[in-house]
């Protein structure tokens, strides 16, 4: 059912609508390299195959996984003939082009500068992350996006009275919601939407291919997820954003996207922990103990029992007040190392477990603070050349760190330091 014609083409129409980059570029034949980056099925090997088809170009196909030089050699000898004998350009399609490796491109680079190849690559990684700079600087990547719903109905339905290609002749008919129960599951993917056509169409009663028959052939749909890629990173921001926005129901709904789709739930409980101190911090302690005991309860049970745990953690998180106040205290005193490098210990915080070392004046003038009221003795702590100027934890005035902030008020007035900055 791959189109065979660009006016086939179903979707892409940023890409494909009058006057569109590539469009322009197919009708008066100017060609450039290009990736198309987009998720399974959704057009990327189809689109190449029609450009090629469109400009009467020679269309080639190289696996960047199995060929070798020997492959690069032929590609390029039969680019160099198509050119001569037959004045036809030449464009070679590279499927999971982040997979070229150096060899293959300083192979290939000089024929695509030179003109004699057009190279069109397809991507599910994003190009920036995957792509090489030397490859991607000559090639100017396209998105190419998922099949909407609308879409993905056409496709099939085109594909239901097709005679000739697809199923035309069975004569079968949609039952109820069986039409939409499909293109959902597709989840913009044609390849899948098709592969289950044809597969509910065995399972059709009486020339209707009902919702059941349609469910039978999914069996359990695969969500859009790429454990190494942008999707990856993409979740699990939505994730953690969507707690630090104290939104449970979107926590919840990101978390289950990525357990759905396959991703380790003690990587998502790591980063809980994380999300503990970074983004709630002591404006509730008991988020780290919460975020600790959800990842032990998973390694514990283990799935689909210990997942609740995890949903349990990404509520308490999403719903507790937040500081980063330990993120900006640590980033604070990060810079001020990085500027005054390796300060002395105080000699009177030093330790002093031999005889030389209390000779030299280590420990000595130390008080104890247990042996003054309130168990505060009036002495510094840090290095003398941060005296006065050495402010790094300030804590907020939510949660537990409002008393936090008044105790830390307290005793820098009683030491005689600054009270802590307003927010």
């Amino acid at each position: 059912m791959r189109p065979r014609r660009l006016d086939e083409y179903i979707g892409q129409g940023h890409l494909l609508a009058p006057g569109a980059v590539l469009r322009r570029a197919i009708e008066e034949e100017r060609l450039f390299s290009m990736i198309f980056w987009g998720p399974p099925g959704s057009g990327k090997t189809t689109l190449a195959r029609l450009i090629a088809g469109e400009t009467r170009s020679l269309f080639l196909s190289f696996s960047a996984v199995l060929s070798g030089v020997k492959e690069i050699r032929a590609v390029v000898e039969e680019a160099g003939r198509a050119r001569r004998e037959e004045k036809r350009k030449t464009v070679l399609f590279v499927d999971e082009i982040h997979r070229f490796n150096k060899a293959q491109q300083d192979a290939f680079l000089p024929h695509v500068e030179s003109g004699l190849i057009t190279l069109i690559g397809a991507t599910t990684q994003n190009p920036s992350f995957e792509v090489i700079a030397p490859l991607l600087s000559r090639c100017r990547v396209l998105v190419v996006k998922p099949f909407t719903e609308e879409e993905l109905a056409a496709i099939v339905n085109r594909a239901l009275a097709d005679v000739e290609r697809g199923l035309g002749g069975l004569g079968l008919r949609w039952g109820e919601d069986a039409l939409t129960t499909l293109v959902r599951a597709a989840d913009g993917d044609a390849r899948v939407a098709l592969n289950t056509l044809e597969i509910a169409a065995t399972l059709a009663r009486g020339k209707v291919i009902t919702k059941d028959a349609v469910g039978e052939a999914i069996q359990k749909k695969t969500l859009l997820y790429d454990k190494g890629g942008e999707e990856h990173y993409n979740l699990i921001s939505a994730f953690h954003k969507s707690m630090r926005g104290s939104d449970p129901d979107a926590a919840v709904y990101w978390l289950t996207r990525m357990l759905e789709a396959g991703e380790d739930p003690l990587y998502v409980a790591r980063r809980m922990v994380r999300f503990a101190s970074e983004d709630v911090g002591n404006a509730d302690p008991r988020a780290l103990t919460v975020a600790l005991a959800a990842a032990e309860a998973y390694r514990f049970l283990g799935s689909p029992e210990g997942e609740l745990a995890l949903v349990q953690a990404a509520v308490y998180l999403a719903t507790a007040p937040k500081s980063n106040a330990l993120l900006r205290a640590y980033g604070r005193v990060r810079g001020l190392i990085r500027e005054t490098g390796s300060l002395p210990v105080p000699l009177h915080i030093r330790n002093a477990p031999t005889g030389l070392m209390k000779g030299l004046g280590y420990g000595e003038g130390y008080l104890y603070d247990h042996d003054f009221d309130e168990a505060l003795a009036p002495q510094e702590y840090l290095p003398p050349e941060l005296k006065g100027k050495a402010r790094f934890y300030e804590p907020t005035n939510r949660g537990y760190e409002q008393t936090v902030r008044e105790r830390l008020s307290y005793w820098r007035k009683r030491r005689g330091g600054p009270p802590p900055r307003n927010e």
